[in-house]
């Protein structure tokens, strides 16, 4: 039986390959790119919370709760996991990056399956693994944030010292496919036209 779920896009780093503009406002197909997360993710999830450190007030027009790192020195993901986990309302909390408008829909309860016992669990394309798409408890907060506290800012690392479980999703590397640069969005625009 899967319990409740938050969710939490992660929107709060610097995207200096994206020229430094923030990558969840960021035009793809007419609308922000976040909100292509937004779209794939809530209904998956029982909440729905966006990890921004830039632009609050834009991201807040989207109706829903706004938290910036508890940390001020743009730390990584890491640092907005920490922060998510502390402001979630439910104890398993589905984290993705704002860049990755292609997620399953069946992401969330695969990763929940998958888990088995652990604590955590992470997306693995069969290529390689992909982190920051990730399903942590909330009693991991005092590990995560003992980790950053000893300068510590690796994320798989992190997966490995938690014993998280990569839940492979080769049947579907694609839909992982993250954007960094204006011309990664250009590309994905363009393919997604010719696929129609």
């Amino acid at each position: 039986m899967q319990p409740k779920i938050s969710g939490v896009i992660l929107a709060g780093g610097r995207a200096t390959r994206m020229g430094g503009n923030d990558k969840g406002l960021i035009f793809l197909n007419k609308k922000p790119l976040y909100q292509h997360i937004v779209d794939k993710l809530l209904p998956q999830v029982d909440e729905l919370i966006i990890n921004a450190n830039r632009n609050p007030d834009i991201y807040r027009q989207s109706g829903y709760q706004i938290v910036p790192d508890l940390t001020p020195d743009f730390s990584g993901p890491l640092s907005g996991m920490l922060t998510a986990l502390k402001s979630a309302s439910h104890d398993w909390v589905m984290f993705v990056p704002c860049d990755v408008p292609n997620l399953p829909t069946d992401l969330v309860i695969r990763l929940w399956q998958g888990k088995q016992q652990a604590l955590a669990a992470y997306v693995n394309d069969g290529n390689r693994a992909h982190p920051t798409i990730a399903l942590l408890h909330r009693s991991l907060f005092s590990q995560l944030e003992n980790y950053l506290a000893n300068g510590d800012r690796k994320l798989i690392l992190f997966m490995h010292k938690i014993r998280a479980i990569a839940v492979q999703f080769d049947d579907n590397p694609t839909a992982f496919t993250n954007l960094n640069t204006p011309e990664d969005c250009q590309h994905w625009e363009n393919t997604q036209e010719i696929k129609k």
